[in-house]
């Protein structure tokens, strides 16, 4: 927690500094990769840099952080970064990175804040910023230490088995070890990191769901095209579709993820939109393989049948489980079984006890969280899975 002569400080502070934040973590990434360009080409996402999504989550951490520091101080808020810290961990980040962006950050609301950044202020945020660093750090080494890996060592290769066509915009590879190890276990929800080389010869990164269940030789992404972006936007995900074909060879990081399946016995909601089903399916294929007989309730919405990535087997999954119930939402075109429009789960009966798993866009999950809360299901039972930066840090 704060020291207690920085605790006003921070106080008093906190408003200027967050209505200067988003000019700040801008200056920030300008700074940084001034400094280290190899950073934004092998490293950051630049697709997330260019529409500016990855300086609003920096921004929403910082200002999320340091407010609970003052609202919570007697919680420990590390639980708030698991998200970040799992993220960071399949891109492999280590310790000596956080001086880099110290050094950077620092500097960067020294010259947006000018006068303002007096020696007692700087010490106070220098505070909140390491109390924020050092917690990453501690989970990000709990990260790797589970994994069985050094600091920092997620990558290995892994071949391309089988690729199928699952809608026109999404399709899924199925990968194994180049060196004929075995795949490795996963908790149902967990993600992978996929290094792509490009034709301009830069390194990006980006996380793929694993989409069938842990325990077999092999393991299954899904990839769906983010057709009509910008700039570098979408530049991965059009690769793999592009160039990706059996045969050849991914550099692939080791399972990371918060959003993981708890192992009680308690009913369930697995709740999704579009591509935001795979991991959904990877729970779903675990309780099919484990025999589970938990009751199951999957919510499902897409733009159409003809859109929905696996759908037939969401379907196969559900019939298989005796105690599941799925839901679905078509927003056009017609389908046995699913309703028209927007998902709507205020009619869906809800039981005690309920653990709710959400994975979607931003709206999608915050209005599926908001009828949950209304219903009266505890918002520590709601965990929600973010493709890209969270821009919802902050707004639990």
């Amino acid at each position: 927690m704060l020291s207690e002569q920085s605790v006003p400080v921070v106080r008093a502070t906190l408003p200027v500094v967050g209505a200067a934040i988003g000019d700040i973590t801008q200056l920030f990434y300008r700074k940084l990769f001034d400094d280290r360009p190899e950073l934004l080409r092998d490293f950051f996402n630049r697709g997330n840099q260019a529409n500016g999504e990855q300086q609003q989550a920096l921004a929403g951490s910082i200002a999320a952080f340091a407010g609970m520091l003052l609202e919570r101080s007697d919680e420990r808020p590390d639980a708030m970064l698991a998200r970040i810290a799992n993220k960071h961990a399949s891109l492999g980040v280590t310790s000596g990175q956080y001086k880099l962006v110290h050094e950077h950050l620092f500097a960067a609301i020294a010259e947006v804040l000018g006068d303002a950044v007096t020696a007692e202020v700087a010490a106070a945020w220098d505070e909140v910023y390491w109390l924020m660093a050092n917690a990453l750090i501690a989970a990000e080494s709990g990260l790797y230490k589970e994994a069985g890996a050094a600091d920092g060592e997620v990558w290995r290769s892994m071949e391309i088995v089988e690729r199928r066509e699952q809608t026109p915009d999404v399709v899924s590879f199925l990968l194994r070890p180049a060196d004929g190890s075995p795949a490795g276990a996963f908790r149902p929800g967990q993600y992978v990191s996929v290094q792509a080389e490009l034709p301009d010869g830069a390194r990006q990164i980006r996380q793929y769901s694993l989409s069938a269940a842990p325990g077999g030789s092999q393991w299954r992404i899904t990839v769906k095209r983010a057709r009509g972006a910008a700039g570098p936007q979408g530049e991965v995900s059009s690769w793999l579709h592009e160039t990706a074909r059996a045969g050849d060879l991914l550099t692939v990081s080791l399972p990371f993820g918060d959003l993981v399946l708890g192992e009680d016995e308690g009913p369930l909601l697995l709740a999704s939109a579009g591509i935001g089903s795979t991991p959904m399916l990877a729970m779903l294929d675990h309780l099919a393989a484990t025999g589970s007989d938990r009751r199951v309730i999957v919510v499902h919405a897409d733009r159409s049948p003809a859109d929905h990535a696996h759908r037939e087997e969401l379907r196969r999954l559900v019939d298989a489980h005796p105690s599941a119930s799925l839901h679905l939402w078509y927003e056009t075109g017609g389908d046995a079984g699913a309703a028209a429009g927007q998902a709507d789960i205020g009619a869906l009966d809800l039981p005690e006890g309920l653990t709710a798993y959400l994975c979607g866009p931003l709206p999608f999950m915050r209005s599926v969280r908001d009828e949950l809360l209304r219903r009266g299901v505890p918002a520590a039972a709601v965990h929600y899975e973010v493709f890209g930066p969270d821009l919802w840090l902050g707004q639990e």
